[in-house]
């Protein structure tokens, strides 16, 4: 006791030693012209860092996001050049296409000619061809221009530590971010969470001896002489690091790119806030630690090695980048134009078969549907509505993204707050509660009380489980009780974890469970809808599905979502277009709405006559298991009956079949009972590949479904409906391309980043992952968090799943009309003109397909109808 006493208070003399005045640091605060560029600065940097959703809400994001404003091939060398990081594939995968007769001749000839810089690329076809053979020389490990102090410091050291100090600074920040961004993981908070990132950090560096027990000296004394501004901090530290004026906004991305998860969180915190117009410095705060703890590694080291390799990794930093290094990286060349002839190899066989479905299929007079199923636009919506269609031709399938334009916040009962059912680009406009149907009073309360006592009962034992004290009583004594639940599980038999929609209820009342749209005061915040609200989103909703005459007897909007256990990345899998949540309270609040009877003679006031007779029906379409369920039966009129009979047989027969298809890609094709191997993944603990999800998504098709119905597009196709001879002015087009089309791009651009680079871009492997602070996941123990995809999304174990593909945008819409949207918005101009992605239109006249190539130069499409998609 008394010497623990004594290093105690050893400690506290020595920390309270440590506080040091900041005067010796340039202060950028006195000069405003000054911190206003320094402020730009860092601004540019932080923008180049992505945003990472956290796992209870994971959507797809473009992990380029923040390099959109540049091109596809400088991003590429800019990502080469400042981190050392590759963005496109090894060179042997396009040598083994090539060699397989994925890219012929004419695609590789084709991508020469598209190639802007020929100057040291190959001259011909041969010597691309011969440059393809040569693998060993473009990939071999390259130098990143931009270094930093812990990479200088580790060459230096040449493997006489343990540890490198790259990854040491890694882990050691990561650590305190887990801690400090916590969400609800840990049973102990660490201290100081109430104040700022950058003030929390040196708090506890002050106590942290890591970093000198790894031979950094007078580290802890460099971090508390920093100043208290964590700006100030970054521009003092620019200064006594010697960075270029030229090579700062490269050094502070640099600096963020090492921690390139947290940075992308913070992003989120950042995006999140701005989205409901809140002021946000998270990330500036992380840069500022990051910058921090360089300076720290930079402090203690003095002599004459260091010196001069510092001295010469500032040089270099320094140079001009030539125009990112394209002018001067003859492998990058090669590898840009290996990927386009990849691409446009793919592009040539998608373009003939969609030629080949519009000659066959042309607009014709419409009959009324027996059914119109609307689903959301996702891939895996294209494999079922095919299945529909197999199984009842005279159903009419329509696309439109899965949140069915109603933009909501939905509460759960017993939730004072809910989530965010809607694109992340958009914020909630309206708010929804979850309700019991036909309740009286007292069972609302029964209901309440039941989710309440679950909740707190769960959250106790959950105190109890993993306290510093009981959680060995519990090992002790309870343990064995769960090896029957174990034992269960294992086999299959039950979940994991309880479904979360039951949350304790019995399941006739689930059955009643669902969103009030009935507009009241709930926690002194307006939810529901008036009844005009009602009106306008019915007439907003219905032509922007290009839905507005010759509705069928039932018409069912089917959200979608997924079942999966031990599944971190679930909510991945959910949709995106609610947020990273399930579809169907989207699907209900719609057609609700649409079966108002003030709504219908509104909408007749407003044009769209819909029949007395028909009905809509929510729904939700399970992407693991292939099952679709229907909402609000009861609620039905008896004269649908039948109706709805017949529809249940449908979509069993079509559940069938989509599994079937699905089957041979999860490796179970030829195998009996693929219907209940198929759903038993989807309970299976152990089980890494629960589905493919979006995997192989490539192309993006807004149009009638006429353009495309019959044609099997493998579950790779965005399939929105859309008839510009309804849109008068082309605002649904304007929507369809600044919505839908972007996620499309996020989507395809998450899954190309997590193929080709998955250490940087994707999650890594799925059997390493820990959940941290309930935000995301790391590989193993210890490093930076991880975003992206994990690599069994995108490999099977043997063969890529996901071709690294930029998504084909096609359009059935007037070229003047589409160039018209480019130019007014940034977003779309910056993805088209960037080339992030191919943009094709569907002459409507000539039946031909036509390439954007700039304003105004639109080329008609040659096809090769000797290959597959």
């Amino acid at each position: 006791m008394f010497q623990l006493k004594s290093e105690l208070k050893d400690t506290i003399t020595d920390t309270a030693s440590l506080d040091l005045a900041p005067e010796e640091f340039p202060r950028f605060s006195d000069s405003p012209a000054r911190r206003k560029l320094l402020q730009v600065a860092i601004d540019r940097a932080c923008h180049k860092i992505a945003p990472l959703w956290p796992l209870k809400h994971f959507v797809a994001v473009n992990p380029f996001l923040g390099f959109a404003n540049q091109s596809f091939a400088s991003t590429a060398a800019t990502l080469k050049r400042v981190a050392k990081t590759r963005m496109l594939m090894p060179r042997g995968f396009y040598r083994q296409a090539i060699e397989a007769g994925a890219i012929s001749d004419a695609d590789l000839e084709a991508a020469l000619a598209r190639s802007s810089n020929t100057t040291d690329g190959p001259a011909d076809v041969a010597a691309l061809k011969e440059a393809a053979a040569s693998a060993a020389k473009a990939d071999a490990p390259n130098h990143a221009a931009i270094a930093t102090v812990a990479e200088v410091l580790d060459a230096l050291a040449d493997g006489d530590r343990q540890a490198s100090l790259v990854g040491f600074m890694i882990d050691d920040i990561s650590r305190w971010c887990a801690a400090y961004f916590d969400d609800g993981q840990a049973s102990w908070r660490m201290p100081n969470r109430d104040m700022k990132p950058y003030a929390a950090w040196r708090a506890a560096a002050r106590y942290d001896r890591n970093p000198e027990a790894m031979g950094v000296r007078g580290f802890r004394r460099a971090i508390v002489a920093l100043p208290d501004d964590p700006v100030e901090t970054i521009g003092a530290v620019i200064e006594k690091l010697g960075i270029a004026d030229r090579a700062i906004d490269d050094y502070l991305h640099r600096t963020l790119f090492d921690i390139g998860g947290w940075a992308a969180y913070a992003r989120y915190l950042v995006w999140n806030s701005e989205l409901y117009g809140e002021p946000n410095d998270t990330l500036t705060q992380l840069l500022a630690i990051r910058v921090a703890y360089g300076y720290g590694l930079f402090q203690s080291r003095s002599d004459a090695a260091f010196s001069s390799a510092w001295s010469e990794a500032m040089r270099i930093a320094a140079a001009k980048p030539q125009d990112e290094c394209l002018n001067n990286d003859a492998d990058l060349t090669i590898d840009l134009i290996l990927q386009d002839a990849y691409e446009i190899a793919f592009q040539r066989r998608l373009v003939a078969r969609l030629h080949e479905n519009m000659k066959r299929t042309k607009r014709r007079e419409k009959e009324r549907a027996v059914l119109q199923a609307a689903f959301c636009i996702d891939v895996r919506s294209e494999i079922y509505r095919r299945a529909l269609e197999t199984v009842c031709p005279q159903v009419e399938t329509i696309g439109f993204a899965g949140f069915f334009g109603f933009p909501i916040e939905y509460v759960p009962i017993g939730h004072s707050k809910g989530g965010a059912q809607c694109p992340v680009l958009l914020r909630p406009a309206f708010i929804v509660c979850e309700a019991v149907g036909e309740a009286s009073e007292e069972e609302k309360e029964e209901v309440l009380g039941l989710r309440l006592l679950r909740r707190r009962a769960s959250k106790a034992w959950k105190a109890f489980k993993l306290s510093a004290v009981s959680s060995f009583a519990f090992v002790e004594s309870a343990a064995f009780l769960y090896a029957g639940k174990i034992l269960s599980d294992s086999l299959g038999l039950t979940r994991v974890a309880p479904h979360p929609n039951l949350d304790g209820l019995d399941r006739a009342v689930i059955e009643r469970v669902g969103p009030s749209v009935e507009p009241r005061i709930v926690g002194g915040r307006n939810t529901g809808f008036t009844e005009s609200q009602r009106v306008a989103m019915a007439v907003a909703v219905l032509k922007a599905m290009s839905m507005t005459e010759n509705f069928a007897r039932l018409v069912m909007l089917a959200g979608h979502g997924s079942t999966t256990v031990n599944n971190p990345h679930a909510t991945g899998l959910d949709c995106g277009a609610c947020g990273g949540h399930t579809g169907e309270a989207n699907a209900r609040v719609a057609a609700t709405i649409l079966n108002d009877a003030h709504v219908r003679e509104g909408l007749a006031l407003k044009g769209i006559h819909i029949p007395h007779d028909t009905w809509f029906l929510g729904a939700l379409h399970d992407t693991t298991t292939d099952e679709v369920r229907l909402y609000d039966v009861e609620k039905a009129p008896r004269s649908h009956t039948k109706d709805i009979s017949e529809l249940k047989a449908w979509l069993a027969k079509a559940s069938s079949l989509a599994r079937m298809e699905r089957s041979v890609i999860l490796g179970l094709a030829g195998q009996e009972g693929i219907d209940a191997k198929i759903v038993a993944r989807s309970r299976d603990w152990s089980q890494v590949r629960p589905e493919w999800g979006l995997a192989g998504n490539a192309a993006f098709i807004a149009a009638r479904r006429e353009r495309t119905r019959g044609l099997d597009l493998g579950g790779r196709a965005f399939l929105h409906s859309y008839d510009h001879t309804k849109d008068d002015g082309y605002s649904v087009l304007e929507l369809i391309m600044t919505a839908p089309m972007v996620v499309a791009s996020w989507i395809n651009l998450q899954y190309f980043g997590s193929t080709v680079n998955n250490r940087v871009f994707g999650s890594g492997n799925k059997t390493l992952h820990n959940v941290v602070g309930q935000i995301g996941v790391l590989e193993g123990n210890a490093g930076d968090l991880k975003v992206g995809l994990p690599w069994q999304s995108v490999h099977d174990g043997k063969r890529f799943i996901h071709e690294p593909l930029r998504l084909n945008v096609f359009i059935e819409a007037p070229e003047a009309a589409i160039e018209e949207i480019i130019r007014k918005n940034d977003t779309v101009r910056d993805l088209v003109n960037n080339r992030w992605l191919h943009l094709y239109c569907f002459d409507d006249v000539g039946d031909t397909i036509r390439s954007y190539h700039t304003f105004g130069d639109w080329r008609a499409v040659a096809d090769d109808t000797t290959n597959s998609v």
